[in-house]
């Protein structure tokens, strides 16, 4: 049997009849750019997050930097992010000419741990950005109340959680901004890249509604130098047909992770993924550790299996990042899990017979 790592075959055949229609006809009307479907995604999204404003974006990148833009982060400024994670969550720190700060993680969430937080803030920190990272919500208590006690803002990498909830509020609407992905292997995902910003915050969804647009105001008039970043119709048109059924794919999903975590329970080598008491994970990767893991996924991939990893190499040691002097052995939980984790395959519509193919091949290897 071969199981590959995604496979959205058959969600595609669920809204098949809503996109295609929905394409034909902004093909028809020419309204690719900030069409109508686009601001009702947007709308819908919002609502969807519980908060006020949603901004469509290109990119889930273009959604941090903007966002950073927004809350006034400036060349100079420092703004702290987890090592565990992928480059983007930097790189839209490193666009503005502010400087990545890193922080270790959890060791049982993988997520950034709020006691790293608070050994690197400085009078020059402008912003955390905490990554709910694999489908479950940061702890983000803690973080947002040192974001209180230092005045500095809080900028949600919500790119691999979309709908997970952390005490009953979705990821993204707790900080000054959430920041959402919508590429194809998302837990929400569109037929490209896509990307959007939600906040409450008025004056932060009006800054970024410019930056995405050229910083105008209006056609020609433009208050400040601003980007090339909006949602193309199209992609809204994917999303709005994609977003009514989340919270049942979601559930998909965490009914796979139940059962992998019944399969699999109690085999040695084998640590399973951890969800914190008071919030929900939805899988976007189902990430298990493992010892040896090379020797692993080339067994996995031997036997038809597709799985990954996610992340081999931690931020802090990434060459893009070398001028910031950062050494193995800073943030050993990070430099531990990104030589642990491996990625197993999930996607909604998979079945249990290939749950039992991958965890029977798991354990003979």
């Amino acid at each position: 049997m071969n199981v590959p790592f995604v496979d959205f075959s058959k969600q595609y055949q669920s809204v098949k009849e809503q996109v295609d229609a929905g394409i034909k006809s902004v093909c028809e009307r020419g309204a690719f750019i900030l069409g109508p479907e686009e601001k009702a995604f947007e709308e819908a999204f919002a609502k969807y997050c519980g908060v006020k404003h949603a901004i469509g974006l290109n990119s889930g990148t273009d959604a941090l930097f903007l966002a950073l833009k927004s809350v006034g982060v400036k060349p100079g400024d420092e703004v702290i992010v987890p090592s565990m994670t992928f480059i983007a969550t930097a790189l839209g720190v490193s666009y503005i000419g502010a400087k990545p700060v890193f922080a270790d993680a959890e060791d049982d969430t993988c997520n950034i741990d709020p006691e790293s937080i608070k050994k690197v803030i400085t009078k020059k920190t402008k912003a955390i950005i905490p990554v709910h990272l694999y489908g479950q919500s940061a702890t983000m208590d803690p973080i947002l109340a040192l974001a209180k006690k230092h005045g500095i803002a809080v900028i949600e990498d919500a790119c691999q959680g979309h709908g997970a909830l952390y005490k009953g509020n979705r990821v993204g609407s707790m900080g000054d901004a959430g920041c959402f992905s919508f590429y194809p292997t998302k837990g929400l995902g569109a037929f490209g890249d896509g990307g959007m910003i939600i906040t409450d915050r008025d004056d932060l969804a009006a800054q970024a509604r410019m930056f995405r647009d050229y910083g105008r105001t209006d056609r020609y008039a433009h208050k400040f130098i601003g980007y090339n970043s909006r949602l193309d119709t199209v992609q809204a048109v994917v999303l709005n047909a994609k977003l009514p059924h989340l919270d049942e794919w979601n559930n998909m999903r965490i009914k796979h992770a139940a059962y992998y975590a019944k399969l699999l329970k109690g085999v040695k080598g084998i640590k399973l993924p951890t969800v914190a008491s008071d919030r929900n994970h939805v899988y976007q990767t189902f990430a298990v550790r493992v010892a040896n893991r090379d020797k692993v996924i080339d067994g996995l991939k031997a036997k038809g299996v597709g799985a990954l990893i996610h992340y081999p190499i931690p931020v802090h040691l990434q060459e893009a990042y070398a001028d910031l002097k950062y050494k193995k052995g800073d943030f050993k939980v990070a430099e531990r899990l990104s030589n642990e984790v491996l990625s197993l395959p999930m996607f909604p519509h998979m079945t249990k017979e290939q749950i039992e193919y991958v965890c029977m091949a798991l354990k003979e290897i």
